[in-house]
């Protein structure tokens, strides 16, 4: 029988978990299933469902918790209308994930866990009030951009056990920069509605400093280039198919900027955190569908 000093610390383990924002990590998820919609090559299947776990499951939890801790947030936050008050016990999870991220690397290749541990490093710069890369527009946009997109691109290769080969070659390397343009269009609109929070935090985010409508402006340019880039990847490796597969599953994220932008163009208001998550959702788990439904042909051998 639980005694009601350990019935408290599983009560505020409970307030500090929604912290983590595990299931935000599903936004990230899209970059993951395009590294894997990529490979031509053989890979191992285990070890490529190991990654998924390690990142999305604990390296990316670890970060969002960590950012949580420094950042102390009142208003809303990724995932989170309404987030819980920050505990010492979100500082023991953040340490647990963490290491639990680091071993499960381990498992599956040195090569995975050193990337990671690199990968993880970085996210701690982004928010570590000594460092706090987020206080400076341009320099968190480049460090978001380059390892949540092309860094975790390649990194889930490598941890799925693809060929080096095949990992360096030119149209891969391609691919992987497509994942940093998208985003670098996206990235802004997930900061269009804490305006006025990181504004008193003292941090210069890109959003902030392109103000709402150059935000839009921003994300459509970005977005538009990584669709284009993506294309002419696609018309290189000969698989048209791809191509269309894409088209189809983003129309819906299409429609649903274009009219986003089009309400936050003449009432900054829409620019909240609920238009902002729709938009996340919506986006995600259509690029997701897309890339695994491309990954699905790829591994039945079907003609693309």
């Amino acid at each position: 029988m639980a005694t009601p000093s350990s019935q408290l610390i599983i009560a505020n383990y409970k307030k500090a978990l929604p912290l983590l924002r595990i299931p935000f990590s599903v936004y990230l998820m899209p970059v993951y299933w395009f590294a894997l919609s990529a490979l031509r090559g053989p890979f191992s299947s285990g070890r490529a469902v190991a990654v998924f776990v390690v990142l999305h499951l604990l390296a990316y939890p670890a970060s969002n918790g960590y950012n949580s801790w420094f950042d102390r947030d009142e208003g809303s936050i990724g995932g989170l209308e309404r987030p819980p008050q920050v505990t010492p016990e979100l500082w023991r999870l953040v340490v647990l994930f963490d290491g639990l991220a680091v071993l499960g690397a381990l498992l599956i290749s040195p090569a995975f866990a050193g990337l990671l541990m690199v990968y993880l490093l970085v996210s701690k710069a982004y928010s570590y009030d000594r460092i706090r890369l987020k206080k400076y527009p341009l320099v968190s946009t480049l460090v978001v951009v380059v390892f949540q997109g092309a860094f975790t691109f390649l990194m889930t290769q490598v941890g799925a056990g693809a060929t080096r080969a095949e990992i360096g070659s030119a149209d891969n390397l391609l691919l992987a920069t497509v994942s940093s343009l998208f985003l670098c269009g996206s990235y802004p609109l997930t900061q269009v509605y804490q305006h006025q929070e990181d504004r008193q935090r003292g941090d210069q985010t890109l959003s902030l400093l392109l103000g709402v409508r150059g935000t839009f402006v921003f994300a459509g340019l970005g977005l538009l280039t990584g669709a284009l880039v993506l294309g002419y990847a696609y018309l290189r490796r000969g698989e048209l198919p791809f191509l269309a597969v894409f088209a189809v599953a983003t129309l819906p994220v299409v429609g649903l900027f274009a009219r986003w932008a089009w309400q936050a163009w003449h009432d900054p208001a829409a620019a909240d955190f609920r238009h902002t998550m729709r938009m996340n959702q919506v986006s995600s788990l259509c690029l997701s569908a897309a890339f695994i439904l491309m990954f699905i042909l790829q591994q039945r051998g079907l003609p693309v």
